[in-house]
Formats: structure tokens, C-alpha cells, sequence
């Protein structure tokens, strides 16, 4: 009896925070357009945006991404065996001359505080593993240990030199991991984006995480990073994380949109809340200010575009990170992220699901809350002609009679017998709600 209630004491323990992640996330990331490079006044500049024009929408992360703790970083790119601010423990730090209020230890507590303030919340990315400087001077592991005793020194990132993984069977290796999400409870992180762990698979570090988020005793969301994932491991994900990369880095070319069908497609199935396919932040507005990738310009998918890349995440419940400079928003790209009843679709959606592909004409459907009603997207992925998609009400279980309304024109389109045919310009879509009497 006693070893069925220690095991039953682990499962609860490593059991997912039910409490974060309940929707799809939806926020900001410095990635797309400042790289590796982003500042503190970059960051408070895009939370003072969301907060003034974004909140009330739905928006609410503002996430620090790679190399806050390098003090020169190289646009367009990584500086490789780079310095890296640190403290004693080898636990990585805000380099105060890019975040000055992160100056005397504070870390990112000034700068979480000021987010928070408006009611945002705050996330920053993170490598897997330790510093290789840690390791180098050897340092201690907080509560025990030393970062030479717990690093793995063949288990290495293939595209950054900042790390060594962390050999879990090692004493010390969960006390490391314990660590720095301790430190980062401290500063009053809300996000965690872990990268170089996802893709290729590192499971017994995503469960480290996993469990010193727990230990931690905040609730903090938990987002992997890179993709494609392996769906074969979706279970795993699911327990351990709340979001993970199903493809590459995404960025504004059709070729990524249009591959991003079948993978939403792939992994619809596994999408619940507190656990999130993610599909890649949203290379929207003005990008490649600093980025690793391009340079400085509007996002170069066309409006129809991106009105598809919204709609298929929207409909297959991605998350949503924003990847451009808020403050440099047209007003195209302001309509984007303000349109309340295409933003509802992932937010609010259930059992997302592709209802056809026949070539470059897809459909996919999402049940709504009224039992009535569906969701329904609809996209021409073809490159040259006009495409004329038709859906017939019963394909989705619904009345011969259903109510018809346009969520990115806010136009009611009336009562349709039977089905309707969309007509779809090359790389377009529209995205609908049907029937429940609206």
C-alpha cells in the first residue's frame, strides 16, 4: 500500500498544470523582428502597444526570445562561443547594457513588473542545458553539485554554441533545472519558451523542466521549441508542456503557409486546452528590423495572405505570437489582430478538424459552443486561378437551412438552403460561422 501511495504522490506531482494554457496562447515575441538583439525600451515599447490597442482583443504575453544574456549580439545571426552574462551558479542573466533596469541582480524582475503593470504577462526564451562557460569554470549548482558533474559535453545544439545538456542521471541535474526556473519564478515569468529540446527529441530534459515548473509552485506557461515534433510523441508533449513546434522556423514565404496545412492537419487530433500544437509565431507587420532572418520590411505575404495564415490558425487553434514590431503596425495589420470574431475561432473552438483537401481546394470545420453552430474555413491554395469551393451543409451534420456570416467582414449573409460555393481568388479564404440562428 505504501508504494501505491508514493506512486500515486508522483503522478499528481508530475502531473500538467491544468491552469495555464487554457486557450491558445496569444501574444507577442521578439524573434521576427529584432532576433537576437531585442532591448528593454523594444520591449516596453510593443507591451505599451498591446496594452493600448491590443488587450481588450485577447493579447497578452510579451516574451523576451533568444540571447537576453549576451551583451553584443550580432544581428542577422549568432555570435558563436560568445560571452554570456552570468551569475555564481552558472544561471544565465539579462545583460544590463541592453536591459539596464536588469542591472545589481535584478534580473528580469523591474522589467516583468513593468508588463504586469499593464496587465500583460511575461515570458522569456531559454536553450536547453548549461552554459559551456559554467562548465568551464565549473561552477556550483545551486543546492548541489557542480556544472561540470551534471553537463553532457556531447549533447550540443546544432545551430548555437551557448549550451551543454544536462545528463539527468547525474546528481544535480534536476537541482540545475530546479534552479533556474526558481530564479525565474522570482522575477515573476508568466512563459518559458525552452529551445533546442523539442526537435531533436531531449525527453528526459523537457521533463526536468516540466517538474521544476511544479516545484517552482508558479503557474508558468511552457512552450517547445524547435519543430517539426514528432507526432508519434504527442502524449509525452501533452503531459509535459502546454504548447510545442509542429514545423520549422516559419517564415513570410507560401511555400511555409502552404506546407502548414498538412501539419495542422496531422496534428489536429491532439489539440485540448493546456496542450497546443503550435504552428510558429505569426511573421506579420513590420519584421526583419534586426531578425536572424532577411532583412528590414513588411511582412511579404500578400493581404490575402495573411488573411489565410490567420484563418488557418484561427481554425486549427494554434497559438498566436505575433512576430512584428507592434509599434510599426499599417492599419492592415491592426484589423488583423483586432478582429474579435476570427480571433473567438481559436480562442473558443473545439474539435478542430480538416474537413477535405481535393488538391489546392481545403476546407476545415471547428464546433462551437452552441451544439447548432459550426465553424467553417475555406482556402484556395492554388498559385493561378480563382477556385470555387462548395460546401454542402450536411457534410458537416448541420440543418438543410443554415444561417450564414462572414467573421473576417462581420456581415450576416442570410439564410442558405443546403450548402453554398465560395469563390476564392489564388492563396485566399474566408472563414465562416453556420447556423445557431445568429
Amino acid at each position: 500500500m505504501k508504494l501505491i501511495a508514493v506512486f500515486l504522490v508522483t503522478l499528481v506531482a508530475a502531473a500538467r498544470d491544468e491552469s495555464v494554457a487554457t486557450h491558445p496562447p496569444m501574444g507577442w515575441n521578439s524573434w521576427d523582428c529584432f532576433g537576437t538583439s531585442v532591448t528593454e525600451a523594444e520591449v516596453k515599447a510593443n507591451a505599451d502597444y498591446m496594452a493600448n490597442h491590443l488587450k481588450k482583443h485577447g493579447w497578452q504575453y510579451i516574451v523576451v526570445d533568444i540571447q537576453w544574456s549576451e551583451p553584443h549580439p550580432q544581428a542577422h545571426g549568432y555570435r558563436p562561443n560568445t560571452e554570456l552574462t552570468m551569475d555564481e551558479y552558472g544561471r544565465l542573466m539579462p545583460a544590463p547594457n541592453r536591459f539596464p533596469s536588469a542591472a545589481n541582480g535584478a534580473g528580469f524582475r523591474p522589467l516583468a513588473d513593468y508588463v504586469q503593470s499593464k496587465g500583460l504577462k511575461f515570458g522569456i526564451h531559454i536553450m536547453r542545458g548549461i552554459p559551456r562557460r559554467a562548465v568551464s569554470a565549473n561552477l556550483p549548482v545551486h543546492g548541489s553539485a557542480h556544472a561540470a558533474d551534471i553537463a553532457d559535453q556531447q549533447s550540443i545544439c546544432r545551430w548555437n554554441t551557448d549550451m551543454y545538456g544536462v545528463d539527468m542521471s547525474k546528481p544535480g541535474a534536476q537541482d540545475y533545472y530546479d534552479s533556474i526556473v526558481k530564479l525565474y519564478a522570482s522575477w515573476g515569468v508568466d512563459y518559458i519558451k525552452a529551445d533546442d529540446i523539442a526537435s531533436p527529441f531531449h525527453g528526459e530534459e523537457i521533463a526536468a523542466l516540466h517538474q521544476a515548473i511544479r516545484n517552482s509552485g508558479r503557474p508558468i506557461v511552457l512552450s517547445l521549441s524547435p519543430g517539426p515534433a514528432d507526432v508519434g510523441k504527442a502524449a509525452f508533449y501533452a503531459e509535459n508542456a502546454n504548447l510545442w513546434r509542429v514545423s520549422n522556423d516559419f517564415w513570410d514565404r507560401w511555400r511555409d503557409l502552404r506546407a502548414a496545412f498538412g501539419l495542422l492537419d496531422k496534428w489536429s487530433p491532439y489539440a485540448k486546452p493546456g496542450a497546443w500544437p503550435d504552428a510558429d509565431m505569426l511573421p506579420l507587420g513590420h519584421i526583419g528590423i534586426r531578425a536572424e532572418r532577411g532583412i528590414d520590411r513588411m511582412s511579404g505575404f500578400t493581404h490575402d495572405e495573411q488573411r489565410t495564415l490567420l484563418t488557418l490558425w484561427s481554425i486549427a487553434q494554434s497559438p498566436l505570437m505575433f512576430g512584428g514590431d507592434l509599434p510599426g503596425n499599417d492599419a492592415f495589420t491592426l484589423s488583423l489582430l483586432t478582429n474579435d470574431e476570427v480571433l473567438s475561432v481559436d480562442q473558443n473552438g473545439r474539435r478542430s478538424r480538416q474537413l477535405f483537401a481535393r488538391g489546392d481546394q481545403i476546407a476545415w470545420t471547428a464546433d462551437e459552443r452552441d451544439p447548432q453552430a459550426r465553424y467553417l474555413a475555406v482556402f484556395n491554395a492554388g498559385d493561378q486561378a480563382p477556385a470555387q469551393v462548395r460546401i454542402d451543409w450536411k457534410d458537416l451534420g448541420l440543418p438543410a437551412e443554415c444561417s450564414l456570416r462572414d467573421l473576417w467582414e462581420h456581415q450576416n449573409l442570410g439564410k442558405v438552403k443546403d450548402g453554398y460555393t465560395f469563390t476564392l481568388a489564388p492563396h485566399a479564404s474566408g472563414l465562416y460561422r453556420l447556423g445557431g440562428g445568429r
